[in-house]
Protein backbone atom coordinates (compact mmCIF):
# COMPACT_ATOMS: atom_id res chain seq x y z
CA UNK A 1 0.00 0.00 0.00
CA UNK A 2 1.40 3.39 -0.99
CA UNK A 3 -0.59 6.44 0.04
CA UNK A 4 0.13 9.71 -1.78
CA UNK A 5 -2.13 11.77 0.52
CA UNK A 6 -0.62 14.34 2.90
CA UNK A 7 -2.77 15.20 5.92
CA UNK A 8 -2.25 18.41 7.89
CA UNK A 9 -2.00 17.39 11.55
CA UNK A 10 -0.86 20.67 13.11
CA UNK A 11 0.46 24.10 12.25
CA UNK A 12 3.42 23.48 9.95
CA UNK A 13 3.11 19.67 10.25
CA UNK A 14 1.88 17.20 7.61
CA UNK A 15 1.72 13.39 7.75
CA UNK A 16 1.74 10.77 4.97
CA UNK A 17 1.17 7.07 5.70
CA UNK A 18 3.61 5.28 3.38
CA UNK A 19 2.66 1.66 4.06
CA UNK A 20 1.41 -0.64 6.78
CA UNK A 21 0.44 -4.14 7.78
CA UNK A 22 -1.14 -5.25 11.04
CA UNK A 23 2.20 -5.37 12.90
CA UNK A 24 4.14 -2.46 11.39
CA UNK A 25 3.57 1.01 9.88
CA UNK A 26 5.84 3.54 8.16
CA UNK A 27 4.85 7.21 8.18
CA UNK A 28 6.54 10.32 6.74
CA UNK A 29 6.06 13.57 8.70
CA UNK A 30 7.01 16.90 7.10
CA UNK A 31 7.73 19.88 9.38
CA UNK A 32 8.15 23.57 8.73
CA UNK A 33 10.57 25.40 11.04
CA UNK A 34 8.76 25.90 14.35
CA UNK A 35 6.38 22.98 13.81
CA UNK A 36 5.58 21.00 16.94
CA UNK A 37 4.92 17.33 17.45
CA UNK A 38 3.30 17.81 20.86
CA UNK A 39 4.27 15.59 23.78
CA UNK A 40 2.14 12.46 23.68
CA UNK A 41 2.20 8.76 24.46
CA UNK A 42 0.68 5.64 22.88
CA UNK A 43 0.78 1.87 23.23
CA UNK A 44 2.93 1.47 20.11
CA UNK A 45 6.72 1.10 19.95
CA UNK A 46 8.11 3.90 17.78
CA UNK A 47 11.43 4.39 16.00
CA UNK A 48 11.98 7.74 14.30
CA UNK A 49 14.63 8.47 11.66
CA UNK A 50 15.54 12.09 10.85
CA UNK A 51 15.60 12.23 7.05
CA UNK A 52 16.34 15.96 6.95
CA UNK A 53 16.20 19.05 9.15
CA UNK A 54 17.02 19.62 12.82
CA UNK A 55 14.70 18.61 15.68
CA UNK A 56 14.69 19.03 19.45
CA UNK A 57 13.40 15.65 20.61
CA UNK A 58 12.07 14.74 24.03
CA UNK A 59 11.72 11.08 25.02
CA UNK A 60 10.82 10.53 28.64
CA UNK A 61 13.17 12.69 30.71
CA UNK A 62 15.79 13.01 27.94
CA UNK A 63 16.00 15.94 25.50
CA UNK A 64 18.42 15.92 22.54
CA UNK A 65 18.88 17.79 19.26
CA UNK A 66 18.92 15.42 16.29
CA UNK A 67 19.96 16.00 12.68
CA UNK A 68 19.71 14.07 9.40
CA UNK A 69 20.74 10.44 9.81
CA UNK A 70 20.02 10.26 13.55
CA UNK A 71 17.25 8.33 15.30
CA UNK A 72 15.31 7.93 18.51
CA UNK A 73 13.26 5.16 20.08
CA UNK A 74 10.11 5.73 22.13
CA UNK A 75 8.94 2.67 24.08
CA UNK A 76 5.21 2.07 24.56
CA UNK A 77 3.54 4.60 26.88
CA UNK A 78 6.67 6.80 27.16
CA UNK A 79 5.94 10.52 26.67
CA UNK A 80 7.70 11.93 23.59
CA UNK A 81 7.53 14.84 21.16
CA UNK A 82 9.56 17.05 18.84
CA UNK A 83 10.12 20.70 17.99
CA UNK A 84 11.38 21.46 14.49
CA UNK A 85 14.37 23.83 14.66
CA UNK A 86 15.12 23.65 10.91
CA UNK A 87 12.51 22.46 8.36
CA UNK A 88 12.73 18.76 7.66
CA UNK A 89 11.21 15.31 7.45
CA UNK A 90 10.91 12.46 9.96
CA UNK A 91 10.22 8.82 9.13
CA UNK A 92 8.25 7.17 11.93
CA UNK A 93 7.82 3.42 12.25
CA UNK A 94 5.23 1.99 14.62
CA UNK A 95 4.59 -1.50 15.94
CA UNK A 96 1.85 -2.50 15.83
CA UNK A 97 0.38 -0.21 13.15
CA UNK A 98 -1.47 2.95 14.21
CA UNK A 99 -5.11 2.20 13.41
CA UNK A 100 -5.94 5.82 14.30
CA UNK A 101 -3.83 6.95 11.28
CA UNK A 102 -5.91 5.10 8.65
Amino acid sequence: MNNETWLTVGEGVQRQVLTHGPDLMLVKVRFETGGIGALHQHVHSQITYVESGVFRCTVGEEEVVLRAGQTFYAAPLVWHGVECLEAGVLLDSFSPMREDFV
